[in-house]
């Protein structure tokens, strides 16, 4: 946030950036200290006062810094320190004697499911297989729901047992002896507890001296943050004997002075190899340049770490993190000459890579497709670092989208007032204000064979790489050919929540980004779906699938037969599906045609009764409760659940998610069928009370010979079958000729409704249908919010 036009002009930095900083949010304030001087102990000791969290990042003597952290754990607030040194950072945290974690990781608590609990001392679990590991650690706890067997013995669904894991699908209930009981228990749902963890921390003065673990940023460098907690301790005493001022870049007298130091310290024998000294002399003689790729990622870091003592939530840095790219270097320090200052706004990069390097990334000729949060952290960090700022370079930046309000929260380009503005013009504009001498050209297309006349051989052969700054895998597996034909360097990233990726792709020298691919999310099968569900993510899928049959397939069914003379001719190549589909199109226009909205309340009543009570009672009629298979095994076990019908209660609410699922199902299930046939809705609860205490249910009777797949094989071989095999073509054509003529109907179209999480309407249906399928199976519910989550996968 600084312009060549603050240089030498007297003022501060931070009454500089202050107003620019307070441009990214207007809710938050921000303030400039009243301290006259870094070197004025007491006023920084005095503004620490009602303060939560500190952050220091500059340099100050190890005293200074120690009454600092002190103070801080006087007033109980949390002191981080950073530095960024170079291609080295380092990170200290104290957040007090006993800091709580509420939540250690931030993910959501394991869930699996009971196959078997043994009657033994103590009480062993496994859980199904077939459902992944159960994910939990020794020492966590978990409660269990729908427990069957055991006499009862878990069936507090609030209690909470510590485990003993004793395998990936297996483990011990602490002190929960079940030997008297008279069964094992054959099914149940197992959630882990999220437990606060007391976390205590080593002042800075006790951390210095003896820095206990050291948390790994690297595990391909296990030796390196014991080698450089020495260093940065060497480092700061050369400083504080030098008037607290690092060494010259390229300076090796004193860059030695600073590896003398270290080996004065080294009571463990940490400096036993060259390699160890080329660390600590590259240390030194960069110590004075602060890049802007090092200072985004330590203040990436930092900035998750104050959000930690902020909240309670994730687990801190406990003492010293330290970060190194000493990947980036050569083998030796440059000579003074090349690594020299020249009063260059590109000094720091100078002192660390020398004259020549930047030189080459002033004449770098880079595409960057994307300019969202990643795609404005990368074009920040090239305006500061000079890439394409000489006569030579040129970025290329592409984005479709325009900027929203909720963009506004991480891609800090943007501010309000480009709202509705092309991400990609708005970000090079953004990035010239930083660096004037950028060359940039924004584009608004999309990268993909469509596009490859204006991103052809003549754009890719002038590129010297890619960075791509995507949000889908589909587009990266497009650019990642496009760079392996064109032997291209593709730098590859993405985000998820908390979590990173970074790829850097070299054709023909490292793996290439669609070498390997995660698994294809594993399918439901159709017998789990249709009839043996044992989890929400079913319900919620059967629930999904439901909705798309009856709110937007019966009414493109329809529209199709009556926007289309020649239909019967169109389903002639649909022979599976042939007779389901005119069966479907003579119910939805004639059978079940509502001409009010009282109509289409009794309907959604009917749907209730034939979904949630008809068909399972004829399930159980096909497999009864104490079914056993060929081998003598009882049917309803393991993933099994055995079902039960539900009788219609306007009052009843769910234990889980607490919600009215019978109401909530037929007020909406009611409001999109009006919706689909342009009838007006109601959602009043007096006016549904009075229409159902009218609907004539009518008996139902299970009925020998109706086939029920119990096997996926036999759920496959009933959908390939269709129902057209058990229909004459001739009765097929009699329903056709049955249905009104498109003529009679002119004018008439229903409203196909496409199902969208974001919608409130379509989520309350989806919602109370899989919960009301889910109290069926006995399954534990869930609220809408968390269903939205999954349903929207």
């Amino acid at each position: 946030y600084l312009s060549e036009s603050d240089v030498g002009n007297g003022r501060g930095r931070a009454e500089l950036v202050r107003e620019k900083l307070a441009e990214l949010n207007e809710y938050v304030k921000v303030d400039v200290a009243n301290v006259g001087s870094l070197n004025d102990a007491v006023g920084l000791l005095n503004i620490i006062q009602g303060s939560s969290v500190v952050v220091v990042t500059i340099p100050l003597p190890t005293s200074l810094l120690c009454d600092i952290n002190d103070k801080c754990r006087a007033d109980g607030a949390c002191f981080i320190n950073t530095l960024a040194t170079g291609v080295f950072g380092t990170v200290f945290c104290d957040f007090g004697e006993s800091f709580v974690v509420s939540d250690k990781d931030g993910e959501n608590p394991s869930t699996s499911q009971v196959e078997t609990i043994l009657t033994s001392n103590p009480a062993t679990v496994k859980v199904l297989e077939d459902q992944g590991r159960h994910g939990l650690e020794t020492g966590d706890r978990v409660t269990f729901s729908k427990v069957r067997g055991l006499d009862g013995m878990l069936d507090d669904s609030k209690a909470t047992y510590e485990v003993n894991v004793t395998g990936p699908f297996t483990f011990e209930l602490v002190g929960v002896d079940c030997s008297n009981c008279s069964e094992p228990a054959s099914q149940g749902y197992i959630t882990q507890v999220k437990t606060p963890v007391t976390m205590s921390f080593k002042t800075y003065r006790e951390a210095i001296v003896d820095h206990g673990e050291l948390m790994m940023s690297d595990f391909a460098k296990f030796d390196r943050p014991p080698l450089l907690h020495l260093a940065y301790r060497a480092l700061a005493a050369y400083a504080e004997s030098h008037d607290m001022e690092y060494p010259n870049p390229g300076d090796m007298t004193a860059a030695n002075g600073v590896l003398e130091l270290a080996k004065s310290m080294d009571d463990e024998k940490i400096i036993n190899s060259s390699a160890a000294e080329r660390i600590i002399l590259h240390l030194a003689s960069g110590s004075r340049s602060i890049l802007s790729p090092m200072c985004a990622t330590l203040g990436g870091i930092v900035g998750q770490e104050v959000l930690k003592a902020c909240s309670g939530k994730f687990t801190p840095i406990n003492g010293f993190f330290y970060f190194d790219a000493d990947e980036c270097l050569p083998d030796s320090p440059l000579p003074s000459a090349e690594v020299s200052p020249c009063g260059s706004r590109y000094d720091s990069n100078i002192a660390v890579f020398g004259r020549e390097a930047q030189q080459n990334l002033l004449d770098l000729n880079y595409f960057l497709i994307g300019a969202g949060a990643i795609g404005c952290e990368m074009l920040k960090n090239w305006a500061l670092m000079g890439v394409a700022c000489g006569p030579k370079g040129k970025i290329h930046i592409t984005d479709m989208d325009r900027i929203e309000k909720s963009n506004l929260s991480r891609q800090f380009l943007f501010r309000n007032s480009d709202i509705n503005e092309f991400k990609s013009a708005t970000a090079a504009r953004a990035a010239q204000a930083m660096n004037k001498e950028m060359n940039i050209t924004p584009y608004q297309e999309k990268v993909g064979p469509e596009t490859e006349a204006l991103f052809g051989d003549d754009f890719y052969d002038k590129l010297s790489g890619v960075c791509t700054a995507l949000d889908n895998v589909e587009a990266r597996l497009y650019v990642d050919q496009r760079c392996l034909f064109y032997h291209l360097p593709m730098l590859e990233s993405g985000t998820l929540g908390t979590k990173g990726n970074t790829q850097v792709v070299i054709p023909h020298v490292t793996e290439n980004y669609g070498a390997t691919r995660d698994p294809p999310e594993k399918s439901i099968p159709v017998c789990t779906l249709k009839n043996f569900p044992n989890m929400i993510q079913h319900t919620l899928q059967w629930a999904r699938d439901w909705f798309e049959g009856e709110f937007k397939q019966s009414a493109e069914d329809v529209n199709s037969y009556l926007s289309n003379p020649n239909y019967a001719a169109t389903l002639s190549g649909q022979q599976n599906t042939k007779a389901e589909t005119v069966m479907n199109i003579r119910k939805t226009l004639v059978d079940e045609r509502p001409v009010s909205f009282e109509d289409c309340v009794v309907w959604a009543r009917l749907q209730f009764e034939k979904l949630f009570n008809n068909q399972i009672r004829q399930l159980l009629f096909n497999f009864p409760e104490d079914q056993v298979t060929s081998t003598g095994a009882k049917f309803w076990s393991g993933s099994k659940r055995c079902p039960k019908p539900l009788i219609f209660n306007l009052e009843d609410k769910c234990d889980d998610a607490n919600m009215r699922n019978h109401f909530d199902f037929i007020v909406s299930a009611a409001n999109l069928r009006a919706q689909m046939f342009g009838i007006k809705g109601r959602n009043d609860e007096r006016y549904f009370v009075e229409v159902l205490q009218n609907v004539i249910v009518p008996d139902f009777t299970p009925q020998d010979g109706v086939k029920i797949a119990s096997t996926d094989a036999e759920a496959k071989d009933d959908t390939n079958a269709g129902t057209s095999g058990e229909m004459m073509e001739s009765e097929v054509e009699a329903i056709l000729e049955g249905l009104p003529k498109p003529g009679e109907l002119a004018g008439f179209k229903l409203n196909p409704i496409e199902f969208d999480k974001d919608l409130d309407d379509h989520m309350l249906f989806v919602t109370a249908c899989s919960n009301l399928r889910a109290l069926n199976y006995s399954i534990p519910t869930e609220d809408t919010h968390r269903s939205r989550a999954i349903a929207g996968r």
